[in-house]
């Protein structure tokens, strides 16, 4: 588990360490125009889309330590070579490349961390994965920064390079794990990996749950970097900087609060642990509103615009030890690769949909903007309502099913294992 939790890490920071200056790359070092550069950040959310469907079975049948090292070889290719290309279609091949990989890393890694822990450690393995994150992606977004030099494009070949090499390191980390059989939760249906897609989709709680996850995604991560900041520029006047601190409060306010808040998620019931994020984050919207749409200084509005995001960075922190192992805990015996690449492609359409209708809309339709999303985050409410019914008492509660076990004088019933 700590290897991988290290694999997490090391993930993120490659991914920290170029994204944020994709665009800047392409558009203006290369002088391949916006328009390509709007066509490689496209290109990530496309070959996620593309491999995402077949990544989950190939987990089920080969396992996910394979699977994750092809994608860390993949991702560290289309790195090497992004930073090497200088005309449009290499740069658009090796987009591709790089996208496809680090979208197979992650339904690898959560499978993997899925058969190395129980029901009752699930909630805090996922949540230092999150942790883990993070601090990857921040720390790799401050280093690439302080190496990036817009005037010489050898400061991003080297950046990409470095990228590679932090992939192939992952490799050698994960290459010497040995994976145990997988611990399953007692009341999971067993199941063969036939059944695929048809029999995800006849899981009905995993179809709520995927449709909640687009609601999740589409109305927070969809908006972070599009609407939401078109918004608190147009409307609430932000500058750049403060956009900057809002973002930096965001990763602090996860960083912080995330095992602060684990006892808490711990305890209760996973529905209404997403039940309560809808309504913080309809809190979070609802500031938003009034840094924009209201009639306060531009000091107060800033700050607002700020709690925004650390509300939605708390809302975050509650959601990482609940949701993940909720997908582990719907999978039958042996199917949670599938489950969480499909999962995963859940995320990936919301993330591709979330900024093509929250951009123009913060950019331009200021009230209706936060009125429609705020809106969303109380429908997330709703869904993690209506889900928790068609849960199993284990699925929405493991930790107090297992308490009333012990508490009846027996003891707490032991996983099913099955190799994924």
């Amino acid at each position: 588990m700590r290897r991988i939790h290290v694999g997490n890490a090391l993930s993120a920071f490659g991914l920290g360490f170029t994204v944020p200056y994709l665009y800047v790359y392409v558009a203006q070092v290369r002088e391949l125009g916006a328009t390509t550069a709007g066509l490689v950040l496209a290109a990530f959310a496309v070959a996620a889309l593309l491999v995402l469907p077949f990544a989950g079975r190939a987990i089920v049948r080969r396992g996910p330590l394979p699977v994750l090292l092809a994608a860390l070889v993949t991702a560290a290719l289309g790195a090497l070579s992004l930073g090497l290309a200088s005309s449009a279609a290499t740069v658009l091949l090796s987009a591709v490349a790089l996208g496809a990989g680090q979208a197979v890393m992650q339904p690898a890694l959560a499978t993997m961390i899925v058969d190395c822990s129980s029901a009752e450690t699930r909630s805090r393995a996922f949540a230092t994965q999150f942790f883990l994150q993070n601090l990857g992606l921040g720390v790799g977004g401050l280093i690439g920064g302080h190496l990036v030099d817009t005037s010489r494009v050898s400061s991003f070949t080297l950046l990409f390079s470095l990228e590679a090499a932090v992939f192939l390191l992952l490799v050698v980390v994960t290459a010497t794990v040995r994976m145990p059989h997988a611990p399953r939760i007692e009341e999971a249906p067993a199941a063969s990996a036939k059944g695929g897609w048809r029999e995800l989709l006849g899981n009905r709680a995993m179809v709520q749950l995927c449709v909640l996850g687009f609601v999740l995604f589409f109305a927070c991560y969809g908006q972070f970097e599009s609407g939401l900041s078109a918004y608190g520029v147009e409307a609430a006047g932000i500058s750049t900087s403060a956009l900057g601190t809002a973002l930096a409060a965001n990763t602090l306010m996860i960083v912080v609060a995330q095992f602060a808040v684990l006892r808490f998620v711990e305890r209760r019931r996973r529905s209404r642990v997403i039940a309560v994020v809808g309504l913080v984050w309809a809190v979070a919207w609802a500031a938003a509103a009034y840094a924009g749409l209201g009639h306060g200084s531009r000091t107060m509005a800033t700050a607002a615009f700020v709690s925004t995001y650390a509300l939605f960075g708390l809302g975050e922190a509650m959601l990482s030890p609940t949701v993940a192992p909720l997908v582990a805990d719907l999978a039958p015996t042996g199917m949670a690769g599938q489950y969480n690449s499909a999962f995963a492609l859940v995320k990936q359409l919301a993330l591709a949909i979330g900024p093509a209708v929250g951009g123009p809309m913060g950019a331009s339709l200021h009230a209706p903007y936060v009125v429609t999303f705020l809106l969303f985050s109380l429908g997330i409410s709703v869904l993690a309502l209506r889900l928790g019914r068609r849960l199993t008492a284990v699925q929405d509660h493991p930790w107090g099913a297992r308490s009333r076990v012990v508490a009846r004088g027996g003891a707490a019933a032991e996983p099913v294992t099955a190799q994924a």
